[in-house]
């Protein structure tokens, strides 16, 4: 590919973002570029001793309908499309009065921003851009003659050229250009269609786009031989995408993922009401618990399996504090999210150079609506978040024997847990914390099983008596289809079940559950997580 190097003697800017528009409109005229401008571009251009053309000047037509119908003219879009080395354009340009425009400067209206800030449904529509889109697709599609620039991080690449090329531009920044262009509409128009969705409540619209701003370019995906990247939505939830880093090396794909599990995780336990550590491995949690603190509820989360935990990622609900961090750094920790850390706690991670430490800023609400996608072959699966809450459910006693208040207590926050572990799901809790955690069997058997195997090997570690699963309580994320998996759990000393229930076979299963004296409580809600 030549250079096909093309001068820039006309630019239109319109831009919502004054980031370093002066500046850059400044360079521009030092080499020679006629400026046009609309509305409040043009003004501030003018007013930092500019010469700027208004576009009606080109157009011959106001601006009017409060601004939607500016730009809207074939005296724009005419030099911005025409080919400049096609005879018939070139003659229909002359004809019509139309000048070449060579550089196009546009970002659009602020939709995802007002959107974001809960604007009403009217804000939101005025905030759709119209003119935006179709000058920066048409000079896009024209790059061989036009280079399109739609945010202020590529107006130095663009100065370069102009000074490497005596005022010109090469083919392949212009097309690299446009290929950002075409994505920047593509995930604003995916930000609009899928805001309309929600107003209407449209559960399948007939057509649905993600889009999504770089966060960082990835060394590689799951595996070494997998590239990835790594993209922020329009939701501004907190979480990895929102978080601060403040030390450590960059993030890899699998930490990205399993640090969104954890967090979310720990999102279950207000704050307010209690201190939360989740442990993750491989999106699992490998040790979930309350306590008074942080440093507590992380000493509980670690008892429930140690050895797993060593090179997981931490999520705590908290501001992290100095006792917690200095139980963190104890073992092998990958990456600790949390809400926000004092002074003490940054000094004390920052003597671990390798640990990574996110501050998100908040935590994410588990009750918020929202949509999740994945890809299969040919297609793409979309659903709204589970943002079924443990205390939002109609919980019904299905034994003859109803659970202790601490029974309950527990039952709940195993719940919470089962939310996030890969199905099947069997957990084990006590007083608030993990005993045993079974994730993504095949048999819902096999998951009670391989937990309580787990709670016995904590206990040889911990040097306890008998496994934590005695006298304990259990959570499965779907219902048992026979009663033989929950047997598996009252023989490694389960007292009490929690579980959606909805079985053909519930009577059996409750019959059973109440032959050994166990109390079962159906919550009407599975929490299938594949």
């Amino acid at each position: 590919m030549t250079e096909q190097l093309r001068r820039v003697t006309r630019a239109l800017l319109s831009v919502s973002d004054k980031t370093g528009l002066i500046d850059f409109a400044k360079a521009l005229s030092d080499h020679g570029v006629e400026l046009v401008s609309t509305g409040g571009t043009a003004k501030a251009i003018a007013a930092a001793g500019l010469k700027v053309k208004d576009v009606s000047e080109l157009t011959g037509f106001p601006e009017m309908m409060d601004g939607r119908v500016k730009t809207l003219h074939p005296k724009v879009h005419g030099g911005l499309l025409a080919i400049r080395d096609n005879r018939e354009h070139a003659a229909a340009m002359a004809s019509h009065g139309i000048a070449p425009i060579d550089l196009l400067v546009v970002n659009l209206y602020p939709f995802e921003a007002t959107v974001d800030k809960g604007a009403g449904f009217e804000e939101c529509i005025e905030n759709i851009d119209i003119g935006g889109p179709a000058m920066i697709r048409a000079a896009a599609k024209n790059h061989d003659d036009v280079a399109v620039v739609v945010e202020a991080n590529d107006y130095q690449a663009v100065l370069e050229e102009l000074a490497a090329h005596k005022g010109a531009t090469s083919l392949g920044l212009r097309r690299r250009l446009a290929a950002k262009a075409y994505a920047r509409t593509a995930a604003y128009d995916a930000a609009i269609s899928n805001w309309f969705a929600a107003q209407l409540d449209t559960r399948a619209p007939d057509f649905r786009a993600f889009g999504g701003r770089l966060i960082q370019s990835l060394r590689y995906g799951e595996n070494p031989h997998q590239t990835a990247a790594f993209y922020a939505s329009p939701e501004k939830r907190p979480g990895v995408a929102t978080a601060r880093q403040l030390q450590g090396k960059e993030l890899s794909y699998n930490n990205i993922n399993d640090t969104d599990a954890a967090y979310e995780c720990v999102s279950e336990f207000d704050p307010k009401r209690t201190a939360a550590c989740a442990i993750i491995k491989h999106a699992n949690p490998c040790g979930v618990a309350e306590g008074p603190d942080l440093a507590t509820a992380y000493a509980r989360a670690l008892a429930c399996d140690s050895t797993s935990a060593y090179g997981g990622i931490i999520a705590v609900n908290r501001t992290l504090d100095a006792d917690a961090a200095r139980a963190i750094i104890g073992i092998f920790t990958e990456v600790i999210i949390a809400p926000d850390a004092t002074e003490e706690a940054i000094a004390i991670i920052a003597g671990r150079r390798n640990l990574r430490l996110l501050l998100a800023g908040g935590l994410p609400n588990p009750r918020a609506v929202g949509l999740t996608a994945k890809t299969v072959a040919g297609g793409l699966l979309v659903q709204s978040r589970d943002n079924a809450v443990v205390e939002d459910m109609n919980i019904k006693v299905a034994t003859k024997r109803a659970p202790t208040d601490a029974e309950l207590r527990d039952l709940k926050f195993a719940f919470r847990v089962a939310k996030h572990v890969k199905s099947n799901t069997i957990i084990y809790a006590k007083d608030l914390a993990t005993v045993g955690i079974g994730a993504g069997q095949m048999s819902r058997v096999d998951s009670a099983r391989i937990a309580a195997r787990k709670a016995q090997d904590a206990a040889a570690e911990l040097k306890l008596a008998e496994p934590l699963t005695k006298g304990s309580v259990v959570a499965s994320d779907a219902f048992f289809p026979f009663a033989d998996g929950m047997l598996a759990c009252i023989e490694a000393g389960a007292t009490a079940v929690i579980q959606p229930g909805g079985s053909m076979r519930d009577d059996e299963v409750i019959k059973a559950a109440d032959e050994h004296g166990i109390a079962m409580v159906f919550t009407g809600v599975r929490h299938f997580r594949h």
